[in-house]
């Protein structure tokens, strides 16, 4: 049976408080709402990564305690917390030195969404950074990533995924990005938004692969076992079928 997470280790690790009451020997994991692939369900965490995080587990032998926190706070516990493991993240060439890397999971896009019958289609990195409008979350890679590569049109007010989606539907704003496909998937069937209404923009704006990222000052022979376990699951088909529960594309 999963460990619930006590209120007051999940205090201290949240405030960032040293010597919380986990035992010294245990990693914590964290990770952030981000459907498809983690995310709270009738107040339970789920999701294809976690699914994939369990099963993990499972063949190590290891009962690490999963916390859900703010997407802000994720990295910033990976960074300052000892013994610390999280997913999923994108690896990027800024991040690779900085944790050790256990994947990948998942290979992703991100692209820009509007609305199917918006007066002024957009299709070319020209047209978006020319659009009056992108609205992306205030924090993470993604909105960051824009802000590098020159966009000066972003607006980054939605807190969480589903607000793009609401703002967009509102005609609040005219384009959107920060999920994947799978992620647009799961939002629109959360959100009831009938097949066809949204359009992807054939402009990638991003790809990379999806891995679990662990504390630098984890033990090599734990992060190499969390390795073995996720190419046994791979080998398996056990990693394919998690992934198909969550209709996600299978790339050969």
């Amino acid at each position: 049976m999963k460990r619930s997470i006590p209120i007051l280790a999940l205090l201290c690790m949240l405030l960032g408080i040293p010597g919380s009451p986990a035992r010294a020997d245990d990693y914590q994991i964290v990770t952030e709402e981000w459907a498809p692939y983690n995310y709270q369900e009738n107040g339970q965490l789920t999701g294809m990564t976690t699914e994939i995080v369990r099963a993990i587990m499972a063949l190590t032998g290891d009962h690490f305690e999963i916390a859900l926190v703010p997407s802000m706070r994720t990295t910033y516990l990976l960074n300052s917390r000892p013994k610390t493991i999280l997913y999923s993240l994108f690896r990027t060439p800024e991040r690779e030195p900085l944790y050790k890397w256990v994947g990948p999971i998942v290979e992703e896009s991100i692209y820009p969404y509007q609305l199917a019958d918006a007066q002024q289609p957009v299709n070319t990195l020209e047209e978006l950074h020319q659009a009056p409008q992108i609205t992306t979350r205030k924090a993470g890679l993604i909105p960051d990533l824009l802000q590098a590569q020159g966009f000066n049109n972003l607006d980054r007010s939605a807190s969480v995924n589903q607000q793009l989606y609401r703002m967009l539907l509102a005609k609040r704003t005219d384009l959107i990005v920060g999920d994947t496909a799978a992620g647009v998937a799961y939002n629109s069937r959360q959100l009831n938004i009938p097949a066809g209404t949204l359009r992807q923009i054939p402009v990638e704006l991003y790809h990379s692969s999806l891995y679990i990222a662990f504390s630098r000052d984890a033990d090599d022979k734990v992060v190499n076992a969390w390795s073995s376990a996720l190419d046994r699951l791979r080998h398996t088909g056990a990693l394919e079928r998690i992934m198909r529960k969550y209709d996600h594309p299978v790339r050969p």
